[in-house]
């Protein structure tokens, strides 16, 4: 079910970005349109994770450099029967986690220093796990075209006027006004659109990273944990770059008197009923994950315990398997 609404609704949205090209410059509008989204998505398909990882400063980390975070993942991975995939670390005292890349061969997973410092052993790994879901629904691809497609509508409805806001110009149907609604509506429906998309991507990357983990309880615990450290700490580069909000595990940026339809992701209390309620058989013991019970700390670092903060200017030893 949620693999056909994603697929309605990046239909409608790719319909929506067609319908605005014909109706600010008819059919050339139209055909531009056409080729601007082949374009464009052919852009975000090799290059979208480069430049989320880059816009949030993210830097990579390996198994000499995080030997426990490594491990942990390395043994979600093998659950989920999943590629390795690059580790990177954000300088954010906000705790928060996303996935990239085009493929499973090809993804990365990134993390900020406030998870780490936020989080015990198990909720860690229900987010990693989430992360890993996200990477084998190949949400990262979906959500990539999603917001190329969205920015390309805002990048017609910006350049209205100059494509076709003069009366006089008879590729235009709709004249000015049309033309000022088109400008105002259409970027706020692609929006819409978009957000609809990442809200049902996640439920299903939770239920989906529940059973990578085999404890919902975890994930459920570490979103709540997330949402309320998160809202004391403000992430500049998510701030900056709002249009990647919506790959974050929560949304990562102040949300203060903005209503719930405008949001990028389901409410926490609702993700948290869900995993809650769900049923998942326990996978078989390994002395890789977090033990059943009690909230041990995990020390990705190794036995330093935290990590170390790295002087401006350095990057870390590269790895992360991809």
């Amino acid at each position: 079910m949620n693999i056909a609404r994603t697929g309605l609704l990046l239909a409608a949205l790719t319909a929506l970005f067609l319908i605005v090209g014909f109706l600010i410059g008819g059919r050339g509008g139209a055909l531009l349109a056409i080729l601007l989204a082949l374009a464009m998505n052919f852009f975000a398909y090799w290059n979208s994770d480069r430049m989320v990882l880059s816009m949030h400063g993210a830097q990579p980390v390996s198994s000499e450099s995080a030997p426990e975070l490594y491990r942990l993942v390395a043994e979600l991975v093998r659950r989920a029967d999943l590629p390795m995939p690059a580790i990177y670390l954000i300088e954010s005292d906000q705790p928060n986690a996303f996935a990239t890349g085009r493929s499973p061969e090809r993804a990365a997973v990134a993390i900020t220093r406030g998870l780490l410092a936020s989080l015990d052993r198990q909720e860690l790994a229900g987010v990693i796990a989430h992360e890993l879901a996200h990477i084998r629904h190949r949400d990262t691809l979906t959500m990539a075209m999603a917001a190329t497609i969205a920015g390309a509508i805002g990048f017609l409805a910006n350049f209205a006027f100059f494509m076709g806001g003069s009366s006089d110009n008879r590729n235009n149907p709709l004249g000015v006004i049309g033309t000022i609604l088109v400008m105002v509506l259409a970027p706020l429906a692609a929006m819409l659109v978009q957000m609809a998309i990442s809200r049902s991507r996640e439920y299903a990357a939770d239920a989906e990273g529940a059973r990578i983990c085999g404890r919902p309880d975890w994930l459920a615990t570490a979103l709540q944990q997330i949402e309320r450290d998160g809202a004391r700490q403000v992430m500049p580069s998510a701030e900056h770059n709002p249009a990647s909000a919506h790959m974050f595990i929560i949304n990562p940026l102040r949300m203060d008197g903005i209503d719930g339809l405008f949001r990028t992701h389901p409410s926490t209390a609702e993700r948290v009923n869900r995993l809650l309620a769900m049923h998942v058989p326990a996978p078989a013991p390994t002395d890789n994950l977090p033990p059943r019970s009690g909230s041990s700390r995990l020390s990705p670092w190794g036995s330093g315990g935290a990590a170390p903060r790295r002087k401006r200017g350095s990057v870390p030893e590269a790895g992360g398997g991809r």
